[in-house]
């Protein structure tokens, strides 16, 4: 028989709580919650590396690109913009809103420097994709070594 005092274990109640700790948390650092921020959204990125390149990839759908400025700075990647939103229709009734849009800024602390002079960035189907050269400092290389 069970003991009276004893309670039941319920771990979804414990990731409510652990929910209402989070909303806590970013209402005293930022006076509210990031999804009810106003304008609040930074794109999403892969980053990825070889031996000559750091590639990075950025989805901002919905923009032009003279709306969209990128600046590298040693091994910092700094994407900006901003997203305008469509001019509201009175006579409409929105049942849903759920694009985000305003001004954004996404800095990225690369894995290693990169060589700014020559960095490339392309924007296709809201995809923006940034090729950054390393320099010849941080380049892997192949070094023979003779065994005697």
């Amino acid at each position: 028989m069970a003991d009276k005092y004893m309670s039941r274990w319920e771990p979804f109640r414990d990731m409510l709580s652990l929910r209402a700790d989070m909303d806590r948390l970013f209402t005293t650092l930022f006076g509210q919650a990031p999804e009810e921020r106003e304008g609040f959204w930074a794109p999403v990125v892969d980053i990825e590396e070889d031996n000559e390149n750091i590639l990075v990839k950025a989805e901002i759908p919905g923009m032009k690109k003279e709306d969209i400025k990128v600046s590298v700075q040693g091994n910092m990647l700094n994407i900006t913009g901003e997203r305008k939103q469509e001019s509201e229709v009175k006579s409409k009734t929105f049942h849903r809103v759920e694009r985000s849009y305003g001004r954004f800024s996404r800095m990225i602390t690369l894995p290693t420097d990169v060589d700014s002079d020559k960095v490339k960035a392309s924007y296709k189907d809201g995809i923006l994709s940034i090729t950054m050269p390393k320099p010849e400092s941080v380049k892997p290389r192949h070094v023979d070594v003779e065994i005697k």
